[in-house]
């Protein structure tokens, strides 16, 4: 049995490239994806970062469930076509949804920003937590993403003379692959979105 080996990858914020969103209603910066450079009705998960600067429709994506996180702004109400509304009035409040539902995204106060997580159904699953501050804990997914929402990090993975520290400031993010059964310690003052993503089957890049 071959075990693969942990590696790690930190994409800092100011390295995010802005593109249109899939519907042209707003700016999008990928984070990371699978498979790398995948176009939007290939990828098996996308996390990205969108600017919201006015109220109007998510771009719709058959077979993708999505998780949204707000990070910044005074908040954004998410209106499905029946009649549910998802209430993101805080930085961090989390929505879940299925990305074929018809949304239509009204902000609370003036623009906001928010996270993204999009996973293809029957290929992958993928959870987001809300870490704050200092946190210990041991990792056991595919990949692991770790997003600075708020502060800066002081991430360490691994133990003994393979350990490795990493200091994540806002905005940036360290990908962790092949995360199993690996310690992980956050120390600082602020928070991470901590992503595990599981294949449901070997990947293929």
């Amino acid at each position: 049995m071959t075990t693969s080996v942990t590696t790690t990858t930190v994409t800092r914020g100011a390295e995010l490239v802005a593109s249109p969103w899939k519907n042209g209603g707003g700016v999008t910066r990928e984070v990371a994806a699978f498979p790398e450079g995948a176009a939007l009705d290939a990828f098996v998960w996308r996390v990205s970062v969108a600017d919201v600067a006015q109220a109007g429709p998510f771009s719709r994506f058959a077979g993708i469930d999505r998780t949204l996180v707000l990070l910044s702004g005074a908040g954004m109400l998410l209106d499905e076509a029946g009649g549910v509304t998802h209430a993101l009035r805080e930085p961090l409040a989390i929505a879940r949804f299925e990305g074929e539902t018809a949304i239509d995204a009204r902000l609370v106060d003036g623009a906001a920003r928010d996270f993204n997580l999009m996973v293809r159904r029957g290929a992958a699953t993928g959870d987001v937590d809300v870490w704050r501050d200092t946190h210990s804990t041991r990792l056991d997914a595919d990949v692991v993403l770790l997003f600075c929402a708020q502060g800066e990090l002081r991430v360490t993975t691994g133990e003994g003379v393979s350990a490795t520290t990493t200091v994540l400031a806002t905005n940036d993010t360290l990908r962790i692959d092949h995360a199993h059964a690996l310690s992980c310690e956050v120390e600082g003052s602020g928070a991470l979105l901590a992503v595990s993503l599981r294949y449901m089957e070997p990947p293929r890049a």
